[in-house]
């Protein structure tokens, strides 16, 4: 006859079995993911992994999951949180000081504006006139406005949301981010924006969403209007960090409010601020790459490994989304996305011709 304790102890190794085999089985789905999106029809599209990962997932996630064994999910979903966490931290391997140095406080205005603007109207859309949650819009906010996938996966470990409102947000990221990688070149050459160099470089740079969509669009136009591009599009990597602190700051006050209204001291039932550690990771690996400690193949090693994680984590994502959750809100997560859109085009746009006036 066995005792409750023995069987408590012959359950946790099976059970942290399952979750190793869950966390190499979406590994390795991560790794057959990156070969997929090296395939030139696909990286042509500017489609990097963690948008391919995460498609690939939701695929796998509702069409053959009851082949996957239960014991796994817990490394699935060690994959969609704390591993997303750890890799997010070394995103910041991929921003210097001194490159965003190198376009100087046009460039910083020019992000700090679009982003800030992009996510006050991005929520507001969300939430008031297409009636969405709170978490799908600051999601579908947030790709838009930072970083695209990246920063969705930031935003959902520190909401804590379900999965599938970050595969709608990342969506958005998909279909006006590749839009934007074919119409801007398009408008540019067509004399449409009446820009010169460097406010091409602040436009695609600012509005664009992923990385590799903003080098796609700028390097048609010339090498100089991608090298500002890609640093403006840095920067607004870099505001990642005080945008996720200021998150954290917000999500408590209802906490703290509560906890004032029902007298509770400093041992009160108020929870923890909610600022992610994993930003503050990514602040310091900024430095740590800014003073140039590692070996330049070290830094390099070091992202494919982050971009190997990022990946795994949004694959994980896609696992744990449901097809039927996304149809309940995802015309209009996507249309907030398109009013975001709009704005980026118009009100980038302006933003750009103004911070060119202001600095010229």
């Amino acid at each position: 006859m066995s005792t409750p304790s023995s069987t408590t102890l012959a359950h946790q190794p099976s059970s942290t079995r399952g979750q190793i085999n869950g966390v190499l089985f979406v590994a390795l789905f991560a790794a057959a993911v990156t070969r997929l999106a090296a395939v030139p029809a696909i990286a042509g599209l500017g489609l990097s992994p963690l948008i391919v990962g995460i498609v690939a997932g939701a695929i796998y996630g509702n069409a053959l999951r009851d082949g996957m064994p239960e014991s796994w999910a817990a490394g699935v979903n060690f994959s969609a949180r704390k591993l997303l966490r750890i890799a997010v931290a070394f995103f910041g391997l991929r921003v210097s000081l001194q490159e965003i140095a190198q376009v100087g406080v046009p460039g910083l205005v020019e992000s700090a504006v679009i982003v800030v603007s992009t996510l006050a109207i991005g929520t507001w859309a969300g939430m008031k006139i297409m009636k969405l949650d709170r978490d799908t819009a600051l999601l579908t906010a947030a790709g838009s406005a930072i970083c695209g996938a990246a920063a969705v996966l930031a935003f959902e470990s520190t909401l804590q949301s379900k999965p599938h409102k970050s595969a709608m947000a990342v969506g958005s990221v998909v279909l006006f981010g590749t839009l934007s990688m074919f119409l801007y070149p398009v408008l540019y050459r067509a004399g449409w924006l009446h820009l010169d160099t460097l406010g091409a470089g602040l436009f695609f740079g600012g509005t664009i969403h992923e990385v590799a969509q903003v080098v796609g669009a700028a390097s048609n136009v010339s090498p100089e209007a991608t090298h500002i591009a890609t640093i403006v599009k840095m920067t607004r990597v870099m505001l990642l960090v005080p945008v996720l602190l200021v998150l954290g700051v917000w999500l408590n006050r209802p906490a703290r409010g509560a906890s004032a209204r029902h007298g509770h001291g400093a041992h009160g039932g108020a929870r923890k601020l909610a600022v992610p550690w994993f930003a503050l990771g990514f602040l310091a690996l900024v430095v740590v790459n800014s003073l140039h400690v590692l070996p330049a193949p070290a830094t390099q090693t070091l992202n494919l490994l982050d971009t190997f994680a990022l990946t795994m984590a949004m694959t994980a994502l896609g696992i744990e989304t449901r097809i039927s959750q996304i149809r309940q809100a995802g015309p209009r997560a996507l249309t907030t996305g398109f009013i975001l859109y709009v704005w980026l085009i118009g009100g980038g746009l302006a933003i750009t011709w103004a911070v060119e006036r202001l600095f010229a």
